[in-house]
């Protein structure tokens, strides 16, 4: 079944609707970073989530990242949108497994940790890109993301995120998730219903599980709202990392270390943290781009003088 972003107003416009279904998104991800149990319930929340916020941007060129650094032993949690939800992510400690919490579930809050920061950088392409932080309260993703709605967007918002995996395996068996948003001027009466479908809301992967299409789940979960689908997407895991993105990576660093990598080390290998693909450079390339990080680096000084 094909991956799936969609897009809906609910009470003729009065609440907007993001849901996802992202099995082969998620699964690529666990693929691509080998995952534990619950890293792939972790990261595969938040991707899922910066998937359905990037589906949203408008311009080819405008990105959204987010943040997560807790307590626990993930480390930092990185993933990045653009337009139409082509998404990238990465977990520090991706083999990190914990043991099942005492309702049998895993254990994403302690994975992640529930005190530390949840950081959203939008760049939309007018200068300073637009930065939101909030605290953690949960570690569990998805009320952690309705917490930064609610702080730093001032938007209050049902978020539902949820990966089934396979107990032995690991495998995915379905993920998704859905970010539910009423509009200024939105009534009391359809605010109420909203709050009422939340836990039934939180059902959204398990019928996935069982064979709903995102479609088919988003018309069971939301009937007597009068849904109206507005726009759809594929969403997909893909890294933008290329040889020339590292290259001048490598000059914005400077000829000193430059220099070092040329004589200590005769070469440099480069690693995406996204993608893991892995870029080599023999000496003779690194003093193609320390030359022109000199060249950088005079330009710069006769601008300044």
């Amino acid at each position: 079944m094909s991956d799936s972003i969609c897009h809906a107003l609910l009470a003729g416009g009065q609440v907007q609707v993001c849901a996802i279904s992202a099995k082969n998104l998620v699964s690529r991800m666990r693929e691509i970073h080998q995952c534990s149990r619950v890293a792939t319930a972790a990261l595969g929340r938040q991707i899922m989530m910066t998937a359905m916020m990037g589906s949203r941007l408008k311009n080819a060129d405008d990105r959204v990242s987010t943040i997560i650094k807790g307590d626990g032993c993930a480390g930092s949690m990185v993933c990045t949108s653009l337009p139409g939800g082509v998404v990238r992510g990465y977990v520090q400690n991706p083999g990190a497994e914990l043991p099942p919490t005492a309702a049998g579930k895993l254990d994403v809050a302690g994975y992640v940790g529930s005190a530390g920061k949840l950081t959203v950088v939008r760049d939309l392409g007018f200068g300073e890109p637009y930065v939101g932080v909030c605290n953690l309260i949960s570690g569990e993703i998805a009320l952690d993301f309705a917490e930064y709605y609610t702080v730093s967007e001032q938007q209050p918002s049902l978020v539902y995120l949820g990966v089934r995996l396979e107990a032995e395996t690991g495998e995915v068996r379905a993920a998704g998730g859905m970010l539910v948003q009423p509009l200024p001027g939105c009534d009391e009466e359809t605010v109420a219903l909203l709050t009422e479908r939340a836990d039934e809301i939180s059902t959204l992967s398990r019928r996935l599980d069982g064979g709903a299409t995102l479609h088919e789940a988003m018309e069971a979960l939301l009937s007597g709202l009068s849904m109206e689908i507005v726009q759809e997407f594929r969403p997909e895991y893909r890294c933008d990392c290329s040889k020339e993105r590292i290259e001048r990576a490598l000059i914005s660093i400077g000829a000193g270390e430059l220099t070092e990598m040329i004589e200590q080390d005769g070469g440099a290998e480069v690693s995406c943290q996204f993608c893991n693909r892995v870029y080599r450079f023999d000496a003779a390339a690194l003093t193609a781009l320390l030359a022109a990080a000199k060249q950088k680096t005079e330009e710069h000084d006769r601008t300044e003088v």
